[in-house]
């Protein structure tokens, strides 16, 4: 991996929670000044178990793939694997699909990568990710030009996220079509600021609905 991650979490006037991405190359360490584009995949065609998140680091905006691989297990107890991602969150929230929506994964194997090998704590890439797995289970792809920014609950609710204005704007900075967050984080947002299309859902049943029926 040529790319290198570097978080400042405070400096002398307080806490700043930043990151910065840089590729090594013979000269040295070069800033990546749009880590958006590194982190979404070149591809010649929409594939299943692709969903772009959109995602905050830090202050900045950040779109990310994530990729999701389901098939049907073959040895036994079904594997269970996560770049990038907590898997204990990874856990819950297949059991929220399993229950909620009547995916059943338990007698799958699931693998899940987070596109540039980039951690994300961000809990607004659950939706993207909920997205990726559903995406693959059914070997339906999603449109390349949509993306993510929700974090999902225990009951299957999708919770609104912080700056979502801001990840709203990266995203159609970067020409992407349509993007769906939560209903209760619009709340004195005008959706004709922007060139994106917004799409609001309330629980996890309703991405369902929009994009998988």
């Amino acid at each position: 991996n040529t790319y290198r991650i570097l978080r400042t979490l405070k400096n002398r006037f307080g806490s700043t929670d930043e990151m910065g991405i840089y590729e090594m190359r013979a000269a040295g360490l070069r800033e990546v000044s749009n880590p958006s584009e590194l982190l979404l995949s070149q591809k010649d065609e929409e594939l299943s178990g692709s969903a772009v998140a959109a995602t905050m680091e830090g202050m900045r905006p950040m779109l990310i793939e994530t990729q999701a691989l389901v098939s049907k297990a073959v040895f036994g107890t079904p594997q269970r694997s996560a770049t990038g991602f907590d898997m204990r969150r990874l856990s819950m929230l297949l059991a929220v699909l399993e229950k909620r929506c009547g995916y059943f994964f338990s007698i799958n194997d699931v693998f899940l990568n987070l596109a540039g090998g980039i951690r994300v704590e961000d809990p607004a890439i659950d939706l993207a990710i909920v997205a990726s797995l559903i995406s693959s289970l059914l070997d339906v792809s999603i449109p390349s030009n949509i993306c993510f920014a929700g974090e999902v609950g225990l009951s299957g609710e999708i919770r609104a996220v912080q700056r979502v204005e801001q990840r709203i704007g990266e995203a159609d900075r970067l020409g992407f079509k349509e993007i769906y967050v939560s209903k209760y984080g619009m709340k004195g947002i005008d959706p004709k600021r922007y060139g994106i299309r917004i799409q609001t859902l309330g629980k996890v049943e309703e991405l369902k609905q929009a994009l998988f029926v």
